[in-house]
């Protein structure tokens, strides 16, 4: 069979470039490493429970047009992330907030707490003086040191696997201080999780087997693109594209080295219980225990669950090495230069294009990719 598209990965880039090249007749063939389709968004129903299997996924959009595409393929059950933070047993509300200030200081009123956070910040701008040097320094002069040290120092550490007097300034931009009772983690107009058309809470599996049903459409599951990409040299030659959402050093055979990301562990337990932390996510904040949060999946269906059962995911950062899942870039300077050797290489390729969070070494939400999806169809077919 002749296709006028391969599309290497079927997370929601992948997905959603081939529901738009099938919608206008292209053929297309989706090539998935992984035995299931859907990327990191794949859910595996246990006890009637969608288990998010490559940590928690929540989607969230200020954008109507994203919002929009992706409703005509599933519905959304309004789920709203509330997460809590753990320090040492002591419960906060996040993001931080007038609930997190009220416990941490006792303060009532955004005036109150807003003191607080200035007085902090003026004693730390003096002893730092000049620009920050660090993560810590940067951390600091934004919120203060008691929200640095409860909420931010431990778990931002287990995050990156190292010291954050270590990690550079830039990671930390900015955080975002509500002086509101307000505990929405996202700003976005629109959020929940899918379920489909039907009602059934199948997490983002309804999405993407929507996205990619069509008799345009041909999935080959477990095949690694590269390593059998001699079979596929006949379908390049007779003038299709490769939309390639993998890692791209792994793609050029990482001519320049390998780029750095951080991984990820799971350890999933199934507990004879029909609520075990009260939430969906909740945060370790200080350095033990080793894991950085709790994911109870039962939660993210708002109620709508008859299992008596839970399950729970323990999310564990982990170093990465090749051969292991690549969740997080690490876009220091020296990887960001060596990103740029490769984008020098992948304008070089013809017929291949280069999208998605591994093939543009950056982190992206779910509807930053949709839409960057969106776009790239729109401009090349």
């Amino acid at each position: 069979m002749r296709y006028d598209y391969i599309i290497v990965g079927s997370g929601l880039y992948g997905s959603v470039f081939a529901h738009e090249a099938a919608r206008l007749g292209h053929a297309c063939l989706v090539v998935e490493r992984r035995p299931h389709v859907g990327g990191n968004v794949y859910c595996e129903m246990r006890d009637g429970i969608p288990v998010h299997m490559y940590g928690a996924h929540i989607f969230h959009t200020s954008s109507r047009r994203v919002w929009e595409y992706v409703n005509q393929f599933v519905d959304f059950n309004g789920f709203v992330n509330s997460p809590v933070a753990n320090y040492r047993g002591k419960l906060y509300n996040l993001p931080f907030n007038m609930n997190t200030f009220h416990e941490m200081w006792g303060v009532v009123t955004p005036d109150e707490a807003e003191a607080v956070i200035a007085r902090q910040r003026e004693s730390a701008a003096a002893a730092i003086k000049g620009e920050p040097k660090n993560l810590e320094e940067q951390a600091i002069l934004l919120v203060g040191t008691d929200i640095y040290e409860t909420l931010i120092k431990g778990y931002t550490e287990k995050q990156w696997g190292r010291p954050c007097s270590k990690l550079p300034a830039f990671i930390i931009r900015r955080l975002p201080v509500r002086l509101t009772y307000d505990n929405n983690y996202f700003n976005d107009r629109y959020q929940g999780i899918p379920i489909g058309k039907g009602g059934e809470p199948d997490g983002y599996n309804s999405l993407i087997g929507s996205l990619l049903d069509d008799e345009k459409i041909t999935v080959e599951r477990g095949v690694d693109f590269l390593r059998e990409r001699g079979r596929f040299e006949k379908h390049l030659s007779g003038g299709a594209t490769i939309i390639y959402t993998g890692a791209i050093d792994e793609y050029f055979g990482y001519d320049y080295g390998e780029l750095s990301y951080r991984g990820l562990r799971f350890e999933m337990e199934k507990i004879d219980s029909e609520n075990y932390q009260g939430v969906a996510a909740m945060n370790f904040t200080d350095t033990e225990p080793a894991y950085t949060r709790i994911i109870e999946h039962r939660h993210f269906l708002r109620g709508a669950c008859e299992s008596k059962a839970t399950w729970i995911t323990r999310e564990y950062p982990a170093e990465w090495r090749r051969g292991d899942e690549a969740y997080y870039p690490v876009n220091d300077e020296e990887n960001k230069s060596l990103y740029e050797k490769y984008r020098e290489l992948a304008k070089k390729e013809k017929n291949v294009v280069f999208g998605g969070r591994l093939g543009e070494y950056r982190y992206y939400d779910m509807d930053k990719v949709t839409e960057q999806a969106l776009d790239t169809a729109k401009s090349i077919l």
